[in-house]
């Protein structure tokens, strides 16, 4: 009875495409393009076409990962297998997390940043305190467990692509298509060859891209994973891409480059009011809503997993001294994302995030390629393809955060020391006189309960 409860309790091949989407264009659409636009000018909407070729080379990385090893942790799993267990598995391991908690304070900013565009400007301070609001909202989501959050996640999942899509024709229905024409420099890159701008804006594109990597982290929680998982984040970046490309031109047909960059934090509100007027800046609001509501939900319930997954990987310390709350993965993640919302601007969230995911994503196509072609089938060419554009993209975006904000990078630089000092010290914890780690490694099993 135990088993057929657990699989009943499983996700569905539409539930995990609605919880990859909806981490996706809860970021990405409401709060990237006008940073991106920020870099590159009118050429946005390419960026993000470009964005999805990228992510795409990313992605197959995980399909063979998650095809090979289906389970709830995810790139812990991955980063496992290639690395095995230690102070470099944990290390890349808890980059990733802290990116997917990253992303859910930018997204609970997001909500924030739409929301008060129903107030007057005197509330414009209480931003951070929204999306705060949200992610407790998104804790008792969470606690509720897996069939209330696969059916919230479609449920709003439906509205908002549904909504954004007819919006986006619409828009480019009463707007017309724009001519692009890349004569935008922007102030920070002045003295830089236009493609550097250019592929540092790629860095952002696949931060909004990067959710489909929660459906990687739901391995053990969905039907048939070895189908169903890869099935996920193929369907789920083809529906983003769409979205944010019709979208995009659809703004860039609203707004000029210039209001596009001063509506930055809530430049699809901005671009609807001028083609539909009040009520179409109204329904935006209302979809950017829901889309921030459903995107963090999904993003906390699959970094909660991973966090969880780490814990009982013994990769950083029992959750359970936590005392006797329940899911503390959950509780620790909400609170980290809290203080994230209150500290940080969006533009800064976003950036932090970016460069933490590009970190990780580069580990993850090296321990494909170096350590596992005996176990797992797949072709070499790709997953190298796809370090030498992370480590482009990269390279370009900390140069340019480098003349434009360099406190990001003193931050971010700051992080990723104390990670892998507390990560070197606690490995050292429990590390007995011959060298050898007592990890307990019950991954496998933790996912198939």
């Amino acid at each position: 009875m135990k088993n057929a409860l657990t699989e009943k309790n499983k996700l569905s091949l539409i539930g995990s495409i609605s919880l990859g989407t909806g981490v996706m264009i809860g970021a990405g659409i409401f709060v990237l393009m006008g940073q991106i636009a920020e870099l590159v000018g009118d050429l946005f909407p390419i960026v993000f076409v470009a964005g999805a070729i990228v992510v795409g080379f990313s992605s197959y990385s995980y399909v063979k990962f998650s095809n090979a090893f289906p389970s709830s942790g995810g790139v812990v799993k991955f980063l496992n297998k290639s690395y095995g267990p230690g102070t470099t598995t944990g290390v890349f391991s808890l980059l990733m997390y802290v990116s997917m908690v990253v992303s859910e304070s930018l997204v609970a900013g997001t909500f924030g940043a739409y929301t008060l565009r129903l107030f007057p400007d005197s509330f414009s301070g209480y931003a951070s305190i929204l999306g705060v609001l949200l992610l407790v909202t998104a804790y008792i989501v969470n606690i509720l467990g897996n069939k209330v959050i696969g059916a919230t996640a479609t449920f709003t999942a439906i509205i908002k692509v549904a909504g954004i899509a007819l919006l986006a024709v619409a828009g480019l229905i009463v707007s017309g298509l724009v001519d692009i024409k890349g004569d935008y420099v922007a102030k920070n890159a002045a003295e830089l060859p236009q493609s550097f701008g250019f592929i540092a804006a790629l860095a952002l594109a696949i931060l909004a891209y990067k959710g489909f990597t929660t459906i990687t982290n739901q391995g053990g929680d969905i039907v048939n994973p070895h189908k169903n998982v890869g099935r996920s984040i193929i369907i789920s970046i083809v529906l983003c891409t769409f979205i944010y490309v019709t979208l995009a031109l659809s703004v860039a047909g609203g707004l000029s480059i210039p209001e596009i960059i001063e509506a930055k934090d809530y430049a699809l509100a901005a671009a609807a009011k001028p083609v539909f007027g009040v009520w179409g800046s109204w329904i935006t609001i209302l979809l950017a809503i829901i889309a921030t509501f459903s995107g963090v939900i999904a993003s906390v319930f699959s970094s909660s997993r991973l966090l969880g997954m780490l814990s009982s990987m013994k990769q950083v310390p029992s959750l359970k001294r936590m005392g006797n709350f329940k899911n503390p993965s959950l509780i620790f993640t909400v609170a980290l994302a809290i203080l994230l919302t209150m500290l940080l601007n969006l533009t800064r969230i976003a950036s932090i995030g970016a460069i933490f995911y590009l970190i990780m994503d580069i580990a993850i196509h090296w321990g494909l390629f170096k350590h596992l072609r005996k176990e797992v089938k797949f072709q070499p060419a790709i997953p190298l393809i796809a370090i030498v554009m992370d480590v482009a993209i990269l390279s370009a975006f900390l140069y340019i955060k480098y003349l434009s904000d360099a406190f990001i990078l003193i931050v971010a630089a700051i992080g990723i020391v104390l990670i892998l000092i507390a990560e070197r010290l606690f490995m050292a914890s429990h590390t007995n006189d011959r060298g050898e780690m007592a990890m307990g490694m019950e991954d496998e099993a933790d996912a198939e309960k």
